[in-house]
């Protein structure tokens, strides 16, 4: 047996990820290639971009390709203004996902007050100061207050605040907020770790480097028992 359900959702245990059962919810935009019907399922969202919409986006991509030099109408080039327009309609999606839809009433009354812990999270985001990728892993706990949330819910939730314009700091604290108000939980901890191209590959070119960035609520934030227990857990594969 290689399949098992978590809320409703069938889980490959060898490739360790989420079957999506393929229903989204019509919000948002729709992408029609093959590779990326996962990523669309795994958002509820589709990628569809309204035409005037393209238009413009495909019209500004045209205009930086002739700005540095280039040369818009050459063979390599002739299809990049429209995928340029379906990736950021992609990368950006977060702005559409319907927030209510996205955690669908998978909140569960259970009489468990230890920390829950999902980490490890893979993210990827957009700096909004020079449109590059930052990315990393985001590590989300909670302390529940007579409820919990479906497991498959914090990717997304993770997920639904990476696909914007972002810095990390606010990225943070906004998963720990939604995290926080929708369950009323005892306590909400994230950190993340993200390494920045535009750190990387521009400016100050440090390759290297990485941010890390924590939201500390509640019991996580007052208890400093409880704030060490949640370090300790996200940094325990760090020093084997």
């Amino acid at each position: 047996m290689t399949n098992l359900k978590i809320n409703s959702q069938s889980y490959d245990l060898l490739k360790q990820e989420f079957r999506s059962n393929g229903n989204g919810n019509g919000n948002g935009y729709h992408h029609h290639e093959d590779d990326h019907d996962h990523e669309a399922q795994w958002l509820d969202i589709d990628f569809t971009m309204p035409q005037d919409t393209q238009s413009v986006m495909e019209g500004a991509v045209r205009q930086i390709l002739e700005s540095i030099g280039e040369d818009p109408e050459r063979q390599g080039l002739q299809r990049t203004p429209l995928r340029v327009a379906k990736a950021y309609a992609e990368l950006t999606s977060g702005y559409h996902v319907d927030a209510e839809a996205l955690v669908n009433d998978a909140i569960f009354d259970v009489d468990y007050d230890e920390m829950v812990l999902v980490k490890d999270i893979d993210f990827y985001s957009m700096c909004e100061h020079h449109m590059l990728p930052f990315y990393g892993k985001a590590h989300v706990a909670y302390i529940p207050n007579g409820k919990v949330i479906g497991l498959s819910k914090i990717p997304r939730i993770v997920e639904m605040f990476a696909r914007r314009l972002q810095v990390q700091e606010r990225m943070t604290q906004e998963i720990a907020d939604f995290l926080n108000n929708t369950l009323e939980a005892q306590g909400v901890a994230v950190v993340v770790e993200g390494q920045h191209m535009c750190a990387a590959m521009r400016g100050v070119k440090k390759a290297n480097a990485r941010m890390t960035t924590s939201a500390m609520l509640g019991s996580f934030k007052h208890n400093p028992q409880t704030r060490g227990e949640f370090l300790d857990h996200i940094g325990r594969d760090a020093r084997r």
